[in-house]
């Protein structure tokens, strides 16, 4: 039986070590950290209420071309919608609303453009299932769908003004430009608009759901199910080097390309490692999760319902903040992220005490406290927000990287969403997974197609993995770990 190694529990890890799993191969899982999960753990971070650490909203892992075959609902995994997917509102007291209905989210935005919005997003979302099946993996491959992946391709390669500026109505330029910032980057780059394209067709197949009992529902479910297949998960087994690791036919990381390099050491390729050290990462998060009495007394009554609401003001105001953070100057008025998983799921509540889950985009490494900031934004659209807070949990872009060291600078997308490194992720190569050495893989967010519990970037690299390995039945006769180094 061939055997594996994974370094790393996070979705991508886990995802990796099912796929390896399920043909046959024997793995075992190493995770730094005391508890399993990378970026969807959750925990009591107020006394008495459940908060996501990170990842909150997943309208691309409920569609994962990945996750919807593992019929994860047997281990616990129960995904649930709000009555609302997002909202931005707007200073006027006007807001973009964003519903899983296409139409009823063109309705809203009325019309010519809400007709744009349905004409654009209409088939993208139709469509979707098989366009994940291209996007969700490397960008240079033979698409399985050419026509579909060609019109998305050619609307993703825009910059996000170039989309954004097709609505006419304050509100519709907004809501995407809010659904587009969570690519981290200034909106006139080019192939900016791809991953707010993505997000919004992905919506309006799937929502925006939350998972039940919290996001750890997703990696506890793929946990439970690679113990099924007889693999093995151990905590607090930090991997500083390859000499720690025992022997094994091959090895897949789910962390940072640094700390690949770092751990694999002389045995990298020179262009491989070069590459990896030059990884760029991107701007940073600055979170704070709020115990709210009563919940966020948002002026826009649909933001009430939703459960992601997004403030930033104007299309202009969040496109001149997002090209302050990258050059490192923080914004009086940063983009923030908020997160009211307890509409959808209200296991998560205390009595009328909710968990409110927040994030500001900061300068990547920022060492200053966005907290009042972060409340300045909440109050502008919710005045009377201060008075409800009970209680607070902070995480500074330093402690999102010692909570998770793929999060360098605070950068929870693991790795800037350039031209270059949208190509290029890791490294220019025809198989982005491999490392370049025999048998070691890399599967975590750095790799395609980038951020999200989805999964994808850990099954892509199992597939490598398999190929390696003869389809999982052991025919390489190689080994990943020390034995190979000794030979």
């Amino acid at each position: 039986m061939s055997t594996a190694i994974v370094v790393g529990s996070g979705p991508n890890g886990l995802a990796a070590a099912v796929s390896l799993a399920r043909e046959g191969v024997e793995v075992t899982v190493l995770e730094a950290a005391d508890t399993i999960g990378g970026g969807t753990r959750s925990s009591e971070l107020t006394p008495g209420l459940l908060h996501d650490h990170c990842s909150a909203t997943h309208p691309m892992a409920v569609g994962s071309p990945f996750l919807r075959t593992l019929d994860l609902d047997r281990y616990g995994l129960r995904w649930c919608l709000p009555e609302i997917d997002c909202v931005h509102p707007l200073d006027s007291g006007d807001a973009g609303v964003l519903h899983r209905s296409v139409r009823d989210t063109a309705r809203g935005l009325g019309g010519l453009d809400g007709r744009l919005w349905q004409w654009m997003f209409g088939t993208l979302a139709d469509g979707y299932d098989r366009l994940a099946e291209d996007v969700m993996g490397p960008l240079l491959h033979v698409p399985k769908h050419p026509l579909g992946f060609g019109r998305f391709g050619l609307q993703a390669l825009l910059p996000v003004g170039a989309v954004a500026g097709l609505w006419r109505s304050a509100r519709a330029r907004a809501l995407f430009a809010g659904v587009a910032a969570h690519a981290f980057r200034p909106f006139h780059r080019p192939a900016t608009a791809g991953v707010g394209l993505l997000i919004v067709a992905a919506g309006h197949r799937y929502g925006w759901p939350v998972a039940a009992g919290g996001s750890r529902a997703i990696t506890d479910a793929l946990a439970a199910l690679l113990a099924d297949l007889g693999g093995r998960t151990e905590t607090g087994v930090l991997v500083r080097s390859m000499a720690q690791l025992p022997s094994a036919d091959a090895v897949l990381f789910d962390l940072a390309p640094r700390a690949v390099a770092d751990i694999v050491g002389d045995r990298l390729p020179g262009r491989v490692a070069r590459a990896y050290r030059r990884f760029r990462h991107g701007p940073g998060a600055f979170k704070v999760d709020f115990a709210v009495e009563g919940g966020v007394p948002w002026s826009n009554e649909a933001a009430r319902r939703a459960g992601t609401v997004h403030l930033g003001g104007t299309y202009a105001e969040i496109a001149r903040t997002e090209r302050m953070i990258h050059v490192g100057r923080m914004p009086e008025r940063p983009f923030v992220l908020v997160g009211q998983q307890y509409l959808a799921d209200p296991q998560r509540s205390n009595g009328n005490i909710h968990p409110v889950w927040t994030y500001a985009h900061v300068p990547h490494g920022y060492d200053g406290d966005a907290t009042e900031a972060i409340i300045r934004q909440i109050e502008r659209f919710a005045p009377g927000f201060r008075e409800r807070v009970h209680g607070m949990a902070v995480r500074s872009t330093a402690a999102f990287e010692a909570y998770n060291a793929n999060y360098v600078g605070g950068d929870i997308v693991t790795g800037a969403n350039t031209v270059a490194q949208l190509v290029m992720r890791p490294r220019l190569a025809l198989d982005p997974y491999s490392t370049g050495v025999p048998g070691m893989f890399i599967c975590s967010a750095a790799s395609p197609p980038g951020a999200g519990a989805h999964g994808m970037c850990g099954a892509n690299a199992a597939a490598s993995a398999l190929r390696y390995l003869g389809r999982g039945h052991g025919k390489s006769g190689r080994t990943a770990g020390p034995r190979s180094a000794q030979s």
